[in-house]
């Protein structure tokens, strides 16, 4: 037994000549490293007289990866301080994504909330200049709430169908053929599917500007994002629900709708929102097909309307401080119009979520 003992530390001395047990940087070293690295880069940024704080960034970032991968080298060995840039690495591209994020939001709600109140939600631009102060957004708000509503009703059905058809029942050409064009549409610019209606509807037809147009023309944007997303839900759906459902005599239609789109209703509510994320900020189509108007037009059917994002870009470019103003704060109002939409997605597929039970 002491033999054993006293053996111990010597292989435990060997283990630690190889380098796979050898002591490990403290908890606090990223957090250490990383401030050193701040403070470095704004250091050298200031001795180099580099105006862009995006260079002072730059060297930062490259100063920890380096730190990091030189200090774990040194105290612990080369496997782990490759493991530890990699990991850095990782932080160092999530920090470069998140900051133009959180600059945007923290510009748009700073700028934004300058004009923004009660009477900017329920006013229009009836009587206002563009270079005058006043005014409001109400009539883009109800144009876009408007124009997107009826496109999710003309897209969301179509796309939820087509999905179920390509997974459930689609074998063979006529699958591949909507399969491609599924791919196809989803890279088909605004402008584009904006010329489409504007043909079909408008000239051919003979039909004037309206939101309904505009609508059409978004429904064409949202319908392949919303197939190819509640695609791939409905092929997360384990394949031995379907069979014990076929196995007891359900029809497969009451499969689909019973089983399969209860268990991925919460994939293909989020998939719809994306969608209609996608198409709240279209400014193109609605340019072409519904014209803008200064006035409150709450009939998608008839006459002009505005949208947020044509009204942003309206005042934008009328160029004087008061329409850069009015501009930020329908930015903001878009902003909060789509995070609104995401939480009620959320909401509901909570809500209609299969309850899951031991």
């Amino acid at each position: 037994m002491s033999h054993a003992i006293q053996e111990r530390p010597v292989g435990s001395r060997a283990a630690s000549s190889s380098g796979l047990t050898r002591g490990g940087l403290p908890r606090w070293a990223p957090a250490g490293i990383a401030a050193l690295s701040v403070a470095l880069g704004v250091g050298t940024g200031l001795v180099a007289d580099l105006h862009s704080k995006v260079q002072w960034g730059l060297i930062a970032a490259l100063l920890f990866v380096a730190v990091t991968y030189g200090a774990s080298a040194v105290v612990e060995n080369r496997r782990q301080a490759k493991d530890r840039v990699a990991t850095s690495m990782v932080w160092v591209c999530f920090v470069l994504a998140v900051i133009p994020l959180l600059s945007l939001i923290w510009t748009t709600i700073s700028r934004g909330l300058k004009v923004l109140d009660a009477y900017f939600l329920s006013h229009s631009m009836k009587g206002v200049a563009g270079f005058e102060p006043g005014g409001g957004v109400y009539h883009a708000l109800l144009g876009t709430i408007e124009q997107v509503l009826l496109a999710t009703l003309i897209a969301a059905p179509i796309g939820l169908l087509t999905a179920v058809y390509l997974v459930e029942y689609g074998r063979g050409p006529l699958a591949k053929a909507v399969t491609f064009f599924v791919d196809v549409m989803t890279g088909i610019p605004s402008i584009v599917a904006g010329l489409f209606i504007l043909t079909t509807w408008n000239l051919m037809l003979g039909f004037g500007p309206s939101g309904f147009a505009g609508s059409m023309a978004l429904a064409i944007l949202m319908m392949p994002v919303v197939v190819r997303s509640t695609e791939e839900m409905l092929k997360l759906v384990p394949n031995e629900l379907r069979e014990a459902s076929l196995a007891l005599g359900v029809p497969k239609w009451r499969t689909i709708l019973k089983v399969v789109l209860p268990t991925a209703i919460g994939g293909i509510s989020t998939g719809v929102m994306l969608a209609v994320a996608r198409i709240a900020g279209e400014t193109a189509p609605i340019m072409l097909l519904v014209f803008g108007s200064q006035l409150i037009n709450d009939n998608p059917f008839e006459g002009a309307q505005s949208s947020l994002p044509l009204y942003i870009w309206e005042q934008y470019k009328v160029g004087s401080a008061d329409s850069y103003d009015r501009a930020w704060a329908a930015a903001l109002v878009l902003i909060a119009f789509v995070m609104i939409l995401n939480l009620v997605a959320r909401g509901i597929a909570r809500w209609k979520a299969p309850k899951t039970g031991r």
